[in-house]
């Protein structure tokens, strides 16, 4: 059965489901495989400097599933995806038994082959693009004009690859080396649709008051056909900032873990494992900032 934080009950950070084939665990997500299909299930586990936490942040794993879902439904006029449903009394009888724990969390999806890239696209400078544009003018091999501040947003977007890694950190590549990992027709569709789903994406989340900097996008084929995988448009795959707040030059408000991030980064810690337990206020205030990333881009509370 799944093992619930000690802080609270309202978290779960493992679940050992009985009867269902665990395939694995990722960072948050555990993956189980049932009937041929994948059940998707989004823990409340949170990781920072690459090392998962001890305790978890209350609905983490229900914004992420929520949020997911929300934009798979949105994005499926440019492209296909995984999903088959999260409406746990359509599961298989196998997971059914578990489905007051699965319910709001998880997604049943397609047994699909994941593509062994990520597709990143940038519409502001912003994170570690920062450091590389005053270092050399470009981002991931891209050249950018001159005199771009933090935070400001680029001529373009910008779609700028990675190879995925098990572990650590995804390394950059340009379009031409995924050409050479896919092919020069899947990379170029895989260009083509990351760019539209940013900027539709963009459009939307605007019009709801946040700015998306910038995101990642999975992809992966089935029955021959390219779809979009794993999670979409999340705060955990994605940089949103607040429009209101906005302002060229500086480090903008946004929804993701930073606040944890900088909790840990002044503590006497070397972001080896065990990482030490988060307080109850940093807790509180991040999971705060998830649910009010779903609120404000779906209208409605987790």
């Amino acid at each position: 059965m799944p093992e619930r934080d000690k802080a609270t009950t309202d978290v779960i950070t493992t679940t050992n489901f009985d009867g269902l084939k665990l395939r694995s665990r990722g960072k948050v997500r555990d993956i189980y495989e049932v009937d041929g299909k994948i059940l998707l299930v989004a823990t409340d586990r949170i990781s920072a400097f690459d090392v998962v936490l001890p305790n978890g942040i209350p609905n983490k794993g229900k914004v992420l599933t929520g949020l997911s879902m929300f934009w798979f439904e949105f994005m499926k006029h440019i492209i296909g995806n995984h999903v088959i449903t999260m409406n746990v009394d359509e599961y298989p009888g196998a997971a059914r038994s578990f489905k007051h724990l699965l319910r709001g969390r998880s997604m049943l999806v397609k047994k699909a082959n994941p593509y062994p890239v990520e597709c990143v696209v940038r519409g502001y400078l912003a994170g570690s693009a920062v450091k590389e544009y005053r270092q050399s003018q470009s981002v991931c091999g891209i050249n950018l004009p001159p005199g771009l501040k933090e935070s400001q947003k680029l001529p373009g977007p910008i779609f700028t690859p990675a190879t995925k890694a098990d572990t650590g950190h995804d390394l950059n590549i340009t379009h031409e080396e995924m050409a050479g990992i896919l092919g020069k027709e899947k990379a170029g569709l895989l260009l083509e649709k990351s760019l539209a789903i940013f900027n539709a994406a963009s459009e939307y989340a605007f019009s709801r008051g946040l700015i998306l900097s910038d995101t990642k996008f999975e992809f992966g084929e089935y029955d021959g056909e390219t779809i979009l995988i794993d999670e979409l448009l999340t705060p955990d795959s994605s940089r949103y900032w607040l429009a209101e707040t906005y302002e060229i030059g500086k480090p903008q408000t946004n929804f993701d873990k930073q606040e944890v991030r900088d909790y840990l980064d002044a503590l006497d810690w070397d972001k080896t494992p065990p990482a030490p337990e988060l307080p109850s206020d940093i807790v509180a205030r991040t999971e705060e900032k998830y649910r009010k990333a779903y609120r404000l881009l779906t209208g409605k509370d987790i």
